[in-house]
């Protein structure tokens, strides 16, 4: 397969951009870089997407370490330790992460000096963790990350007890409509991929219990989501509480929508959410929005 599939090309044609995502395609390669792996090694964060083996539902979920949790193992291999206290609670890609070649998408994303790096590839399970074979790895720029300065860590404080919810009730969708982040899994036959999507809070709109939209801000031209969604519509959504660790997941289908004036709405239908409270041990300082954020109508 060449840098993108069907479903990426087919949007920047109709989009008129296909020279400039040929130029930005070059970022994308194989191998992990000395600089990406020192970075990789200052996380305390690993956002990872996947479909699960049993119901072939997408999910995003988060794992978390003391930094060198995930390292580059080789040139193109990182290797993640999991958290055996916290990352042994049920979680909708458990399934997943102990399956020997599934697909995988992962972002690390470093909100104090707002940088990203995202590895998609293929699984192994390792008697610490798992490792991943790399078939892309690449770096964004930081437009609409939100800089947090500083995070501590409350390691002797256990998650919560998950809640399955069919629909979003009042607490998930406030819970939503105050996001300024949120991170989206998708799939396509040859891989899966995980990405990250900001902007002020209220930019993602909760339309009924079971539909949200946001508006698909413009990026690096690539459409890698966007074109996997035009591929196969499920997705996996996770918005966290940088401030309590709270994590809501959710599951279904989306796509997206081009408006008369040329913007693109995602829309999204539930299948199903998982709300963990303090579902991760880290706790982050106040943001301050990117100055690209759009201003959210009304």
């Amino acid at each position: 397969m060449g840098t993108y599939h069907e479903g990426s090309l087919a949007l920047q044609e109709r989009l008129g951009v296909r020279e400039r995502a040929d130029h930005v395609g070059r970022s994308l390669g194989q191998d992990i870089k000395p600089v990406a792996a020192a970075f990789l090694e200052l996380q305390p964060l690993l956002i990872v997407g996947a479909a699960d083996p049993g119901t072939g539902r997408v999910w995003t979920s988060a794992l978390t370490g003391t930094p060198g949790f995930v390292r580059a193992t080789g040139p193109r291999q990182m290797s993640v330790s999991r958290n055996m206290g916290r990352d042994s609670r049920p979680d909708p890609l458990g399934t997943a992460l102990d399956t020997p070649g599934t697909s995988i998408g992962t972002i690390a994303l470093d909100p104090r000096t707002r940088r990203r790096m995202r590895l998609n590839g293929r699984l192994r399970p390792t008697p610490r963790g798992f490792a991943v074979e790399a078939d892309q790895v690449f770096s964004n720029c930081p437009r609409h990350i939100q800089r947090r300065e500083t995070y501590e860590t409350l390691a002797d404080r256990p998650p919560g007890n998950p809640r399955r919810l069919t629909e979003l009730d009042a607490q998930a969708t406030e819970f939503i409509r105050s996001a300024d982040t949120f991170f989206l899994a998708t799939v396509h036959p040859g891989g899966a991929d995980a990405s990250h999507r900001g902007g002020n809070p209220g930019f993602v709109q909760v339309a009924s219990p079971r539909e949200l939209t946001w508006p698909d801000y413009p990026g690096n031209a690539m459409f890698l989501t966007l074109g996997n969604l035009r591929t196969d519509p499920r997705a996996g959504l996770l918005f966290l509480d940088w401030v309590t660790g709270t994590t809501l997941q959710l599951t279904g289908e989306a796509h997206a929508e081009f408006t008369a004036d040329g913007e693109r709405i995602v829309r999204f239908a539930l299948g199903e959410a998982r709300w963990t409270p303090s579902a991760l041990p880290l706790r982050w300082s106040a943001p301050d929005y990117s100055p690209a954020n759009p201003e959210v109508p009304g």
